[in-house]
């Protein structure tokens, strides 16, 4: 690809990106207050990925274990998330999503989902055609898992 085309796509994804981080600042906020953008990425890792050792959970979030602890204690005082002995190591600690927390992951999607919902009605049925297929891409190589909703049972 060439630099021209990277540089398209980095303006137009920066762009685009500024619009996302609002829509997901505003859907937080009209959910609850007390979390922050940061906590709820921790969050969504913890909802996407299961249960996680404290330094998996760093690693996710590309912060060191201490700024982590943090965030997992600052979670735990408000109910969103527990510490737990691993099963599979009695001596290692696992952080894990609790009801609380599963439920502000769940609202503060379905927020999101409906904002975001609005502007692509918004945008000629043209240029949505590619969107799926290239945002499905980005995300991929970035490697973060689907938003999309599981099946129901």
């Amino acid at each position: 690809m060439p630099t021209e085309d990277v540089d398209a796509v980095t303006e137009a994804v920066l762009t685009a990106s500024r619009l996302l981080v609002a829509i997901s600042a505003r859907s937080i906020a009209a959910v609850d207050e007390s979390v922050t953008l940061p906590q709820f990425r921790l969050l969504v890792v913890l909802d996407t990925r299961g249960s996680l050792k404290l330094s998996a959970l760093a690693d996710h979030l590309g912060v060191n274990p201490s700024t982590a602890t943090r965030m997992v204690d600052r979670l735990i005082a408000a109910g969103m998330v527990a510490r737990d002995v691993n099963p599979a190591s009695r001596r290692e600690v696992v952080v894990r999503l609790t009801g609380e927390g599963s439920r502000v992951v769940r609202d503060v999607t379905e927020q999101r989902r409906r904002e975001i919902s609005a502007i692509v009605a918004r945008m000629p049925a043209r240029s949505r055609q590619g969107l799926v297929a290239a945002l499905t891409a980005f995300a991929e190589a970035g490697g973060e898992p689907s938003a999309r909703p599981d099946p129901p049972a």
